[in-house]
């Protein structure tokens, strides 16, 4: 059984909310976007962004193929519509059968919680995608590099790096999706101690989550996903 608890909020410095989730037990598809700041239309990227995942989903793709058609959707419509990028940062996690399936692209945050918090990154291996506009050779950047630099639909030279991850999702276990804001306003100490408190729901979480972030600086966008494994 998946509890989960879901939540977003503008911050204290911004008018505007760029990011969006998706949270769904039935698919076990739990996701979170970022629209990238300095282009227009930030908040329509990561509605894309959302959509055409859950799309790809829905067709029976696998996550990385349907982080991968995510992106080239953006592509091809900012090109059709000859407009700046539509560009979007994304944290995507899939829980079937007892394992779980993680990918990101950017600066937007998966964390896994059994005893302790770990960040799903530290485990991960990165893909390139296989576009033949991109290239088509993998390679395995440093660690964080593709935080500040890869997105979902900015045209690029190279091939996009997708984070991906693969693991257990035993019983006991949880796992934290959320937006950079969040990770810029609490640090992993006050995420795992949040984390921690079994005795709250996964919806108190991620209420105390942004309750703690706001009485901070929060100056970016906050957004959050709380998973419980039972």
């Amino acid at each position: 059984m998946i509890e989960y608890g879901h939540g977003t909020h503008a911050g204290l410095r911004r008018t505007d909310n760029e990011d969006t989730y998706y949270a769904d037990a039935g698919s076990g598809l739990f996701l979170i976007a970022d629209g990238i700041g300095g282009y227009r239309q930030g908040a329509l990227a990561a509605a894309l962004a959302r959509d055409a995942v859950v799309e790809g989903i829905g067709r029976g793709e696998d996550l990385f193929a349907a982080v991968q058609a995510a992106h080239r959707h953006l592509l091809e419509l900012a090109k059709a519509r000859d407009v700046l990028p539509l560009g979007a940062t994304l944290a995507a996690l899939r829980i079937t059968d007892g394992h779980y399936q993680a990918a990101w692209v950017g600066d937007s945050q998966l964390y896994r919680w059994r005893q302790g918090l770990d960040r799903i990154v530290h485990d991960a291996h990165y893909a390139a995608e296989r576009c033949p506009a991109l290239g088509t050779e993998p390679e395995r950047p440093p660690q964080r590099r593709n935080a500040a630099t890869q997105a979902l639909g900015m045209p690029r030279r190279e091939p996009l790096q997708i984070g991906l991850a693969r693991g257990d999702a035993m019983p006991g276990s949880g796992f934290l999706l959320c937006s950079d804001g969040l990770v810029d306003a609490l640090d992993e100490a006050a995420l795992a101690r949040i984390m921690g408190r079994t005795e709250l729901a996964a919806q108190e979480c991620v209420d105390h989550l942004l309750l703690d972030a706001l009485a901070g600086d929060a100056a970016d966008n906050l957004s959050a996903i709380v998973l419980r494994i039972s």
